[in-house]
C-alpha cells in the first residue's frame, strides 16, 4: 500500500461525488456506513480489498473522531490521492452539516425537532440487512485464526456486558501480541480488557460566550473522543450545559436526536448544537472544531498503514483490532436488531431487503429510497 500518489482529475471527482452520495443515504451510524463502503467500494468498485479495507478500518479505530468520516478519508486517498483525502472526508460530512443546519434552523424558529419516524422505521430494517451483509462478507479478512477467532469472540461477549469499546479494541490488539510474541493464551490481557475503560478530563471554565472558545471546546472534543454519539452526548454535556450553561438539557438531548436520525456522521450533532448556541455562525465553528482533528490525524497516520502490516509487533496488534471492530459491529448489529425488529412490518422489510440483497445485489441509494417510502406510506396510513 503505497502514499497518496498525485490523482487524476477523474478519480477526484469520482470520490467526491461518491461520498457526497454516501453522505447524503448513510443512515443508521458507523456500523451502517461502513457496510455501504464494504458493499459498494469493495464488492462493486473494488477499490480496495477486504483486507485492505480491514486494515484501514483498524487505523481509524486507533485515532479519535467518527470512524466513519476518517475511513472515507482513507478511502479517498487510496483512490484520489491527499486531495481525495480531504475532499472525501468533506464531501462525506456536507450532506449532514446542511440538513442538520436546515432542521437546526426549524428547531430555533418553531420550538420542534421534525422527527421523520416513519422514514427512519422504513429505512432501518434495510440497513440493518446491509450491515448483516457487511459483517458476513468481512469475516475472513477479520477472522484469520484460532486466536482471532477467539479474541473476536471475547469482545463480543465483553461488549454485550457493557466492557467499554475502546478498551476492548486495544485489548484485543495487545492479547493478539502477546499470543504472537509469548505465546499462549495470555489471560492477564484479557483481564486488562475487563478492567479497561474510558475516561475524560473536563475542565470548567468561567461563564460567558465567546465564539472563539466555543471552537476551542469542540476542536478538543474532536481531539479527544473515542466511540459512539453517546460519549460524545457526556462531552457535550459536560462542556455546554454543566461547565457553561450554554445549553439546556433538553437541547442537548434534541441534538443529539437529529444527529442520530439524520443521515452521515454522527458528530453532526456539533452542528446542531453550534447553530442554538450562535446560529449559524456557531454552527460552522462547531463543525469546523469537531471534525478538523480528523482530518488532521488521518492525514498523519494514513502513511503507516503499510507499516502496521509490516512490522512483526503491529501486524498482529491491527490483527487484534480489525476482529475486534468486527465484533464491536455485530453487537452494534444485535443491539439494531432489537431496537428496529419490533414489528411484524419491520421484520417483513428486513426479509424483503436479505432476499433482494442476496438476489440482486442492488445500488444501495435505491434501498434507502425503498425504505423511505415505505415508511412514509406507513406513517400517511396510521
Amino acid at each position: 500500500m503505497a502514499s497518496p500518489s498525485s490523482p487524476g482529475q477523474g478519480r477526484l471527482s469520482e470520490v467526491t461525488f461518491y461520498f457526497l452520495r454516501l453522505g447524503a443515504i448513510a443512515f443508521g451510524g458507523p456500523a451502517a456506513h461502513l457496510a455501504i463502503m464494504r458493499r459498494e467500494l469493495v464488492a462493486t468498485r473494488k477499490w480496495v480489498t477486504d483486507a485492505e479495507f480491514m486494515d484501514l478500518v483498524g487505523a481509524a479505530n486507533l485515532i479519535p473522531g467518527p470512524n466513519s468520516t476518517e475511513i472515507s478519508m482513507h478511502l479517498g486517498a487510496r483512490r484520489a490521492g491527499w486531495a481525495g483525502l480531504w475532499l472525501g472526508g468533506f464531501a462525506f460530512i456536507l450532506p449532514a452539516v446542511c440538513v442538520v443546519l436546515a432542521l437546526a434552523w426549524a428547531y430555533v424558529e418553531y420550538g420542534s425537532t421534525p422527527a421523520g419516524e416513519g422514514i427512519i422505521w422504513g429505512i432501518q430494517p434495510f440497513v440493518l440487512a446491509i450491515v448483516v451483509q457487511a459483517i458476513w462478507g468481512l469475516r475472513r479478512a477479520a477472522v484469520k485464526g484460532w486466536a482471532t477467532a477467539a479474541a473476536g469472540a471475547a469482545v463480543v461477549g465483553l461488549g454485550v456486558a457493557g466492557v467499554d469499546p475502546i478498551a476492548l479494541i486495544f485489548g484485543a490488539g495487545a492479547l493478539l501480541v502477546a499470543k504472537a510474541k509469548l505465546g499462549g493464551p495470555a489471560m492477564r490481557f484479557l483481564l486488562w480488557l475487563r478492567r479497561g475503560g474510558h475516561h475524560a478530563v473536563f475542565f470548567a471554565v468561567p461563564a460567558g460566550y465567546s465564539l472563539g472558545e466555543l471552537f476551542l471546546v469542540f476542536l478538543k472534543i474532536g481531539s479527544v473522543l473515542y466511540g459512539s454519539g453517546y460519549v460524545l452526548f457526556a462531552f457535550l454535556e459536560a462542556d455546554f450545559v454543566d461547565s457553561r450553561g450554554w445549553l439546556t438539557e433538553q437541547q442537548l438531548v434534541d441534538a443529539i436526536a437529529v444527529g442520530q436520525f439524520t443521515p452521515g456522521p454522527l458528530f453532526s450533532s456539533a452542528t446542531f448544537a453550534g447553530y442554538v448556541i450562535d446560529g449559524v455562525p456557531g454552527a460552522l465553528v462547531a463543525t469546523a472544531g469537531i471534525f478538523l482533528p480528523s482530518f488532521v490525524f488521518v492525514t498523519l497516520t494514513y502513511p503507516l498503514v503499510p507499516w502496521l502490516r509490516r512490522s512483526t509487533w503491529a501486524a498482529p496488534f491491527l490483527d487484534g483490532v480489525n476482529v475486534a471492530a468486527l465484533a464491536l459491529m455485530a453487537v452494534v448489529t444485535v443491539t439494531l436488531a432489537r431496537e428496529t425488529l419490533d414489528s411484524a412490518g419491520a421484520m417483513a422489510l428486513f426479509a424483503a431487503a436479505a432476499l433482494v440483497l442476496v438476489r440482486w445485489s442492488p445500488n444501495t441509494a435505491w434501498l434507502v429510497v425503498v425504505g423511505a417510502g415505505a415508511g412514509l406510506v406507513r406513517a400517511a396510513v396510521t
